[in-house]
């Protein structure tokens, strides 16, 4: 079986999108396209914005980057999936490029974020070849930047593009691009950035094995998580609940 007809037959639907059940390993080396995150945030945002939905939908692998979608894959398809965060993918796929002397690169955040990153992965990771560029802060680039962009990848030539835009926007970008980026594997990880670079903590293993990851930084960052937390997540809750009734009804 090839890479592409394996990874398509470990997935669920959720809520109109088909999430990777499989192995994390598996999307650690070899695996080609782009791999996205899919939590109930993007999930709402998406039922607003048909461009992020798209780009979504096109996504070769969207991993299930949230407890609310292991909820719903428990509650509307029985199936028990493992979260995988965007910082775990990161996290195994440098480990992976360490061991074989691969590159890759960041596309996102400041140059002082950056910096920091490339001083932790010389430090901890030397086998990686890593490169890195900051684009503008604004909320749409404009072709010649866009050009830039794809020219200083493609020069670099990466196995691995991690883009740090934070959504939608990055994995919006990325969907437009892709045809002319030359790397086999693209993941729009957003946070993940700061995360690798310590200049946001990441909340602990006790707060994460407890599906509470989200806790910690909405107390650090309210500002930020309080429309994703207050907003979007019962959105979300009860969009499963709606559906859980329509297909209960439906059985009757």
């Amino acid at each position: 079986m090839s890479p592409d007809l394996y990874h398509r037959n470990m997935t669920v639907p959720v809520m109109g999108y088909d999430v990777y059940t499989g192995p994390a390993d598996y999307l650690a080396d070899g695996v080609k396209g782009v791999i996205a995150t899919l939590n109930p945030h993007s999930l709402i945002i998406a039922g607003k914005d048909g461009r992020f939905r798209e780009a979504l939908m096109a996504a070769d692998i969207l991993i299930p980057d949230g407890t609310g979608i292991q909820l719903a894959a428990r509650v509307l398809k029985g199936r028990k999936i493992e979260k995988l965060a965007g910082s775990d993918l990161h996290e195994l796929i440098i480990k992976t490029l360490d061991k074989r002397g691969g590159s890759c690169f960041y596309l996102g955040a400041s140059e002082e974020t950056l910096n920091r990153i490339r001083e932790r992965m010389a430090r901890e990771h030397p086998g990686v070849r890593a490169g890195s560029f900051s684009p503008p802060f604004r909320d749409a680039f404009t072709a010649a930047e866009n050009d830039a962009m794809i020219s200083m990848v493609n020069a670099f030539s990466p196995d691995v593009l991690f883009v740090g835009m934070t959504a939608p926007k990055q994995e919006k970008w990325v969907h437009e691009h892709r045809v002319k980026l030359n790397t086999p594997l693209i993941c729009p990880v957003g946070a993940v950035f700061d995360f690798y670079a310590g200049t946001v903590k990441r909340p602990g293993k006790i707060w994460i094995r407890l599906g509470l990851e989200w806790l910690p930084r909405l107390v650090r960052e309210p500002r930020r998580l309080w429309k994703r937390n207050f907003i979007s997540t019962p959105l979300f809750l009860w969009c499963v609940f709606t559906e859980m009734l329509r297909r209960r009804n439906r059985r009757l």
